[in-house]
């Protein structure tokens, strides 16, 4: 027998027990990480060469010295290998993983935006077909008395004004979304902006017979001034303002506070609106949520933008915010960088202030 085969034969006798091997553990790892996977790959391809050449040398002609010098080789060769797969293993199963959670995030995205669009269409095309109908009503003569005349045009009114603050939400968020959100950041003091908002809310609120308090941590020299654009500020401030009046009942009160910390500026809004459901917590600023239907039943839900907006204009301000239940009702807290003390990361919220009866 030439001698090349035999020595391919002698090698093969020793490698395909160790590949047979390896088949069976790949197989008993499925399922499992990548970087397994890799390890058990280069094992198998490492020790079937070991064996291959152990099997050749025990039955050749070659020195013990040849020997030791080829397993040394082939030994370092064995670690660096495995060494370079398990970082290859590592790397590629945080790679999976983030391609994963990129998935997860876009199909949750995606199903946001379906259901976002599904909100809109519905808040545009309700009011749009009672427009058309009053408006047709009007036009054919079939109302003509001044009374309901003038309750239609009031009606037409105020269903145009909501549609255009719908659409202004929508041009809002896609703002913020897209990344064209562009800040005139200056010192705002807080006090200045939620005396405004309060001043348009308070229609508002004396229709449903709720009482707005604003009470600053530390008196009246307890609002502080914080980094931020006024525009944008005053639509945060205003949302949660209108967001606590809407799920308010009649009587009830919604208490505005701030203040200043060692984790930067703050500003809370509090209602009564009785809580929110510790399940429903977690999705509160997401796009078009607006929470059980049982908790307002005789007010308008609005079209679920505010909060999302909030959160998107307070990041952007390098904020946060947050929202927990606190005794009859739930309180939404915004952190805001000031001039002297950005803020930071894990920063808890401050005491609840005492809500005013």
């Amino acid at each position: 027998m030439p001698d090349v085969v035999y020595t391919f034969l002698l090698a093969l006798g020793g490698s395909l027990p160790v590949v047979l091997a390896g088949l069976v553990a790949l197989r008993a790892l499925r399922g499992r990480s990548v970087t397994a996977h890799i390890v058990v790959i280069l094992l198998v391809t490492v020790l079937s060469v070991l064996a291959g050449i152990v099997g050749a040398a025990m039955r050749m002609f070659i020195s013990d010295h040849d020997l030791h010098v080829l397993l040394i080789v082939v030994g370092t060769a064995a670690t660096v290998s495995l060494a370079v797969g398990l970082w290859s293993g590592r790397r590629l199963a945080r790679a999976s993983m983030w391609a994963a959670e990129a998935r997860e995030r876009e199909r949750e995205a995606e199903a946001r935006r379906r259901e976002l669009v599904a909100w809109v269409s519905h808040d545009l095309r309700t009011p749009l077909a009672g427009l058309r109908a009053m408006a047709e009503a009007l036009d054919d003569g079939v109302v003509s008395d001044p009374e309901t005349v003038a309750d239609y045009h009031r009606r037409i009114s105020a269903e145009t004004d909501r549609m255009a603050a719908l659409v202004d939400d929508l041009f809002e968020l896609s703002r913020i979304n897209a990344g064209a959100l562009r800040l005139s950041v200056a010192d705002v003091p807080l006090g200045d902006v939620i005396s405004d908002a309060i001043a348009s809310a308070a229609p508002l609120a004396a229709a449903e017979h709720i009482r707005i308090v604003a009470e600053p941590s530390g008196g009246t020299a307890g609002w502080p001034v914080v980094r931020g654009s006024v525009p944008e500020l005053s639509r945060v401030v205003n949302n949660l303002i209108r967001n606590a009046i809407r799920y308010t009942p009649p009587d009830g009160t919604v208490t505005v506070t701030g203040g200043q910390d060692a984790g930067g500026g703050w500003l809370a809004v509090s209602d009564t609106c009785g809580g929110i459901p510790e399940a429903d917590l977690p999705r509160v600023f997401d796009v078009a949520f607006r929470g059980a239907p049982a908790r307002t039943p005789e007010k308008e839900a609005g079209g679920g933008l505010g909060l999302a907006i909030v959160r998107g204009l307070v990041e952007a301000h390098q904020g946060a915010v947050a929202v927990d239940n606190v005794g009859d009702g739930c309180r939404f807290v915004v952190r805001l960088p000031t001039a002297d003390r950005p803020v930071r990361a894990g920063m808890g919220h401050p005491a609840a202030p005492a809500v005013a009866g």
